[in-house]
């Protein structure tokens, strides 16, 4: 391949990623995002508690926790016992833990080119490194219903 072929290449890449054509960073989640992920996981319902190793609306982990930054309710220490349970427990505080983890972690898993919530519900649900994975059909049904709803 020739130089010149390379600098197009190189110039139609820019183009199309300054354009959000072939955007790979990712998105703000959006609220509805974030609410499309609950109702999708847990029917969002607050009073869950802990279950196994999963807590609060969004069914979250202590690693998945660990790798948002262990965010904390009302600023308490993150070294506290209680400062996982506490914040993921909370559908605030556990919303910011996803924020900070698709910030994280945000990438296309679904192979449209766009980082958005479609691949954000798919990280959540899989983790980092297992979002290529299909949603069963029921947690895709509920997600997509609910997008459908609030777009």
């Amino acid at each position: 391949m020739s130089k010149q072929f390379y600098q197009f290449i190189g110039i139609f890449v820019c183009f199309l990623t300054f354009t959000g054509i072939y955007a790979q960073n990712p998105i703000e989640v959006s609220k509805v995002c974030l609410g499309c992920i609950c109702e999708a996981v847990s029917g969002c319902k607050t009073t869950l508690g802990c279950n196994g190793d999963v807590c609060g609306p969004f069914r979250i982990t202590h690693a998945y926790w660990v790798d948002a930054g262990k965010p904390t309710l009302n600023n308490e220490a993150n070294t506290n016992e209680g400062a996982y349970p506490n914040c993921v427990n909370d559908a605030f505080c556990a919303g910011n833990a996803v924020e900070s983890y698709m910030k994280k972690f945000g990438r296309d898993c679904n192979g449209d080119g766009i980082v958005n919530c479609d691949d954000y519900i798919r990280i959540h649900r899989y983790g980092k490194n297992g979002c290529m994975n299909q949603l069963d059909s029921k947690l895709e049904y509920v997600y997509k219903t609910c997008i459908q709803m609030f777009n």
